[in-house]
């Protein structure tokens, strides 16, 4: 074996190891029910971004600066407040064939397919919720917020567990 062929195939295996000790995607839901607090940190951030730009466009302008380095520290005070109002709840993807096996014992109603459902709709978003949650949530637990939460929140607890599944972090665009 040439000393080419070699080298090739360590690359090969040095590349695969790093493959194969891959984290999964992870995504947070972030659950802040203080409409003043969540409005102070988006009212800071975009002083703080709005700020920074006109420092930048002036380099040598020290109140611009000063300005920019408050906002920044408004903002991070306010992010720091929302942190502590807030509830986080955090989702991992599923290894594929764990997400189509939950998938699998799912299936749609007669009626569901007919119109066209992958899943059943009704049993799935639970599953799915807890099986990806990190927390710990169980079953019971994802199906009893799910009833009582308002839709938007609902939908947002399932889209955080459903869009993990979905996210890809690989580029087939040039290197």
């Amino acid at each position: 074996m040439t000393a080419v062929v070699k080298s090739q195939e360590a690359a090969w295996e040095k590349k695969m190891e790093r493959l194969r000790h891959r984290s999964l995607p992870e995504r947070v839901l972030r659950i802040c029910d203080d409409a003043a607090v969540r409005q102070e940190d988006d009212v800071a951030g975009r002083a703080a971004n709005r700020a920074r730009v006109l420092a930048d466009s002036d380099p040598d302008n020290a109140t611009l600066a000063r300005r920019a380095t408050e906002a920044t520290r408004r903002h991070e005070a306010a992010s720091e407040a929302l942190h502590k109002a807030s509830v986080c709840l955090t989702f991992r993807a599923l290894p594929r064939p764990a997400l189509e096996e939950l998938i699998h014992a799912h299936p749609p109603t007669d009626q569901q397919a007919a119109d066209g459902a992958a899943f059943n709709p009704d049993t799935l978003p639970a599953a799915l919720i807890a099986a990806s949650s990190t927390d710990g949530m169980s079953e019971t637990e994802a199906r009893e917020l799910l009833d009582s939460w308002s839709a938007p929140d609902a939908n947002a607890l399932w889209e955080a567990a459903w869009q993990v599944q979905q996210e890809s972090r690989a580029d087939l665009g040039k290197d």
